[in-house]
């Protein structure tokens, strides 16, 4: 799949093997598994760590696989939901990380290019999660209130 900025595609990458099951030797059941997730919750990780903790102290490969629900889902279920989405929440902690260090050197085109390409990606995930209902409708993106938000 070509890269989405540039006109190139990845010289390689690995594929997780095609399973449509879990695996026998998955020791959690599937409720056990959600409450291991609902627990992580509670302690204020993300969804991608709470997948690494499961996969890494439980043997759990998937949790979509082990119970049909991913973890958003698991979740939005239990009503913990984060307020807002974590690849938006990250992508918005880069730009500022950025902002600041373009600040001290303004002369930096390659960074200033990136810093375009980020807000780029933050629009169209903004504009996505508007449509879907995760943000409201009137949020609208600029540096000084991902400021905020992250912070």
């Amino acid at each position: 799949m070509a890269r989405m900025h540039t006109r190139r595609r990845g010289k390689a990458g690995s594929t997780k093997p095609f399973v449509t099951e879990n695996p026998f030797w998955v020791p959690l059941t599937a409720e056990e598994i959600e409450e291991k997730v609902v627990e992580l919750a509670g302690n204020e990780l993300s969804t991608s760590i709470i997948g690494i903790r499961l996969r890494d102290e439980y043997a759990v490969p998937s949790v979509k696989l082990a119970t049909g629900k991913s973890i958003n889902r698991i979740l939005l279920d239990n009503e913990l939901e984060p307020e807002r989405p974590e690849d938006l929440e990250n992508l918005m902690r880069k730009a500022i990380n950025l902002a600041a260090h373009l600040q001290r050197n303004p002369k930096d085109l390659h960074n200033k290019r990136s810093m375009h390409l980020i807000e780029a990606k933050i629009r169209r995930l903004v504009k996505y999660y508007r449509g879907t209902g995760r943000l409201q409708d009137d949020f609208k993106y600029t540096l000084d209130t991902a400021r905020l938000m992250v912070e």
